[in-house]
């Protein structure tokens, strides 16, 4: 299963790619609190989801996704790959 996340900028693609991992499990919440804690660190509380695929600095402080980003996951029926 290949999923892309594609749209305009500000449309909250990694937002809801992020949450989407964090719902199925592929990132626990002690990890996600660690990002909404770094993102109200910079006054972007809305953005810890966004956090966990965007990882560089530079894409954290302007809120925008620089580099596109590769995750994969398995589950008991299919081999996923999210991309963003």
């Amino acid at each position: 299963l290949n999923v892309a996340f594609i749209g305009h900028v500000d449309s909250g693609k990694s937002t809801t790619a992020g949450h989407l991992l964090y719902r199925v499990g592929a990132v626990d919440t002690r990890t996600v609190d660690k990002l909404g804690e770094q993102a109200n660190q910079l006054g972007k509380a809305s953005f810890k989801y966004a956090y966990i695929l965007d990882n560089l600095r530079a894409e954290r402080e302007r809120g925008i996704t620089v580099n596109y980003n590769v995750w994969k996951m398995e589950t008991p029926l299919y081999s996923c790959t999210l991309i963003d």
